[in-house]
């Protein structure tokens, strides 16, 4: 345990499972409060468990984050759980790949809703108590295809790039009032959802010059960075783990 983000709370959405769950646990070890939201209230639970167990304090807020008024509504929760945030981390997403010529509106929609429009509401919702408060800071999760253009990933891509522009004009908009808003690009990683890509992903990954696929960890501890102190000059940044696949 580490008291850098102590009297901090944090509110972490997706945060049952993979990249989400190492980042509550890395935060919440670093001494901030952690409020765990996700769509499944069992393994949030056993998240805020592991926290506890470890030392730390957290709470389950449960989401599913399905339209504007459900990401208001988690704001307001988390807030009247924790008494308030001074970190989000936006980083709840769906990613499914294919082709676009099969891609249905439904698809469209529910990727945009849930990795842009969420994201949107809850910044809505939290950045202004933060700016009052002269501080606080916003992390957004992002991925490397949208940096670049890869068969098969147009939806997924698409929105994350909103997120990456919408980083930046939050950055513009809340850094004067103390917010800091950053992102970080996580390459291929190895979670419970990418389990099922098999090879795919270590071939994925072969194109970084590090050559493997990243570990939750990796990307939790790029997030704990810009979420301290230590990032005090960072505003607006897209930091890349990626493994390196930005350089080639």
């Amino acid at each position: 345990m580490s008291s850098e983000l102590s009297g901090k709370t944090a509110l972490v959405t997706g945060a049952t499972s993979g990249i989400g769950k190492a980042i509550a646990v890395t935060l919440a070890g670093r001494g901030a409060k952690v409020v765990v939201s996700g769509r499944d209230e069992k393994r949030g639970e056993q998240v805020v468990a592991a926290i506890r167990d470890m030392g730390g304090q957290a709470v389950f807020v449960g989401s599913d984050l399905h339209d504007a008024a459900t990401a208001r509504s988690l704001a307001a929760r988390a807030t009247q759980a924790a008494g308030h945030i001074d970190i989000l981390v936006n980083n709840a997403g769906i990613y499914p790949f294919g082709p676009t010529s099969q891609t249905t509106e439904d698809d469209f929609d529910d990727v945009f809703t849930l990795n842009v429009k969420a994201p949107y509401f809850l910044v809505a919702e939290l950045a202004p108590e933060m700016a009052k408060r002269g501080d606080g800071a916003i992390i957004n999760i992002s991925t490397m295809v949208a940096e670049f253009g890869a068969d098969g990933m147009s939806l997924y891509g698409s929105s994350k790039a909103a997120l990456v522009l919408l980083t930046k004009s939050w950055a513009a908009e809340y850094g004067p009032s103390g917010v800091r808003v950053n992102a970080v690009s996580p390459g291929p990683t190895r979670t419970e959802g990418t389990a099922g890509m098999g090879d795919a992903l270590d071939q994925l990954a072969a194109a970084g010059p590090a050559g493997r696929p990243g570990s939750v960890d990796e990307i939790a501890e790029a997030v704990a960075f810009l979420a301290s102190d230590r990032s005090s000059f960072v505003h607006g940044a897209l930091l890349p783990v990626d493994g390196g696949r930005i350089a080639v």
